[in-house]
């Protein structure tokens, strides 16, 4: 500290003890002719206790040894809690390591996952245990965060999955305070834990995430270490440590409309991902076979074709959209949903119907009749009474 510091500490100890208030700070300023002390009050400071309340730093006595301060005592509501804020237990005391992220994190096995697309290549990478970020970006429903964590979960890789908003920010991925039992503790975020623990770190939907708010993963990206401001720890990546971030778009928005809420990226953020994957939908043969896993988990009679059908049908749909024809088109994810709605009502069409009720009504007229036109076995009964069983059959 220098002397304009001492000065404050002596007269502020002098007249407050150990513990003094944004108000009692004011007051000596005005009365004393001296500068505010942010040094202080600024947030991060490892003197600050909580809101509009700070602990006075140590002083030293007349032999020029520092005194301790004593554990200080800070009201919450009817209870006290106590607070060491003692450099050297600076960060024992504020963190809490034994809350939360204490169960194995490698995700399970999914019996109905059929490897396509980027799947071998992002396995390769993770086998690795390089730190090497990936991008993975393409259209809604088609497996992207699916393939990252079965690549995972083959290479028994603990994989942590952060989701993003617009809102997401620094303290939901680094970590912040929290108040626990009285006492105002430190938090560590997914990201942190990530490091400590050579975790992958899934970014999942990052470009819907606010450019400004992720800013504080720049150096992350770079395989760099973290200093943590708020309690003065450095974090160090542990090996095995690296990134995956799925999105709808390349983190340049979405032009069309069609996913709305994505943003543009910074392009030095985007620059710290090496490779960039797009994933397309499965090929015509493996989402056969994806639906028919499906079909078998689901119990559906075997030498049932509809699963065939339905992946014709949205192939043909996707072909007409890349082509410009229609404005919507059906995923991987929506022939699942088909696939479980038929398990439910026994009815083709209905199972469609049902599925396809989101699109505006020409689109889902122009779906129906193009199905009716693949599987001759079902047939749209026009004008019929909504709440009678039979309005669509199969012949």
């Amino acid at each position: 500290m220098n002397k304009k510091h001492q000065r404050f500490v002596d007269i502020a100890t002098a007249k407050y003890g150990n513990i003094i208030t944004r108000k009692d700070i004011k007051e000596i300023c005005a009365s004393e002719g001296l500068p505010f002390p942010s040094w202080l009050t600024a947030t991060g400071s490892r003197f600050r206790l909580a809101h509009g309340k700070f602990q006075l730093p140590s002083i030293p006595d007349i032999d020029g040894n520092m005194l301790t301060a004593a554990p200080v005592a800070v009201a919450q509501n009817v209870s006290e809690s106590v607070v060491n804020l003692e450099p050297s237990n600076l960060v024992k005391d504020l963190n809490i390591d034994t809350i939360g992220f204490t169960e194995k994190l490698v995700p399970k096995m999914d019996n109905l996952f059929v490897p396509f697309g980027n799947f071998k290549m992002i396995k390769k990478v993770l086998s690795t245990q390089m730190f090497y970020p990936i991008f993975v970006t393409g259209l809604s429903g088609n497996g992207k965060t699916f393939s990252v964590l079965q690549a995972c979960a083959a290479l028994n890789r603990e994989t942590i999955r952060v989701n993003f908003t617009v809102e997401t920010d620094e303290d939901d991925l680094i970590g912040g305070f929290r108040l626990v039992n009285g006492e105002t503790k430190f938090f560590k975020g997914p990201v942190i834990k990530a490091m400590e623990r050579g975790c992958v770190l899934l970014l999942d939907e990052l470009d819907l995430a606010s450019p400004a708010k992720v800013m504080c993963l720049q150096s992350i990206l770079e395989g760099s270490g973290y200093f943590i401001k708020k309690t003065g720890e450095y974090i160090e990546p542990a090996k095995g440590f690296t990134v995956v971030a799925t999105a709808n778009t390349k983190g340049k928005g979405s032009d069309d409309g069609r996913f709305i809420g994505t943003n543009v990226m910074n392009e030095a953020f985007l620059e710290r991902f090496p490779i960039t994957c797009e994933q397309e939908y499965p090929p015509v043969a493996t989402e056969k076979k994806i639906l028919g896993k499906v079909f078998d988990d689901l119990k559906i009679p075997s030498g049932d074709d509809f699963e065939e059908k339905l992946v014709d049908w949205a192939d043909i749909i996707r072909k007409t959209f890349y082509d410009g024809g229609v404005d919507e088109v059906i995923s991987t994810r929506r022939l699942v949903h088909i696939a479980k709605a038929y398990s439910i009502f026994n009815d083709r069409m209905e199972a469609i119907e049902y599925c396809i009720n989101r699109f505006d009504d020409d689109t889902k007229a122009s779906f129906k009749d193009l199905y009716t036109k693949i599987d001759v076995t079902v047939e749209v009964v026009e004008d019929a009474d909504p709440f009678d069983d039979t309005t669509y059959g199969e012949s």
